[in-house]
């Protein structure tokens, strides 16, 4: 997961740098310690930026940074602006900055993964 350390500073460019594949793996196994699956992984960062199953391989295989990432995103969920909650201490739905605002988006939605939420309720439906 990204560091408290790395979210809790306001110059956010080594956050935007850090490639997607490399914060990827830290998801799954967040997940899989939880007994969730690789594939609520999938459906749930999917979900969140419009990619598909071979869309998110390819940002994995391109090695694209988190500018990137989301930059190329087909479309933000527009239920997106429901999640809310705390990552690393801060409020996500309070992040002024766009871009790490739909960072803390992706890590809220595997947190709640982890933590047993249903399905459901963590695609805000």
């Amino acid at each position: 997961m990204l560091s408290k350390a790395l979210f809790g500073t306001m110059d956010y460019s080594r956050v935007f740098a850090m490639t997607f594949a490399s914060i990827y793996p830290h998801y799954i196994t967040k997940a899989e310690k939880k007994g969730k699956t690789k594939e609520e992984v999938d459906l749930l960062i999917c979900w969140l930026t419009g990619y598909d199953e071979q869309g998110l391989q390819k940002q994995i295989d391109d090695q694209n940074d988190l500018t990137a990432f989301f930059g190329m995103a087909p479309e933000l969920n527009p239920n997106a602006s429901k999640i809310t909650g705390v990552v690393c201490g801060v409020r996500v739905e309070e992040v002024e900055d766009p871009l790490m605002q739909k960072i803390r988006y992706m890590d809220k939605l595997i947190d709640e993964l982890a933590r047993g939420k249903k399905m459901e309720s963590i695609l805000r439906k």
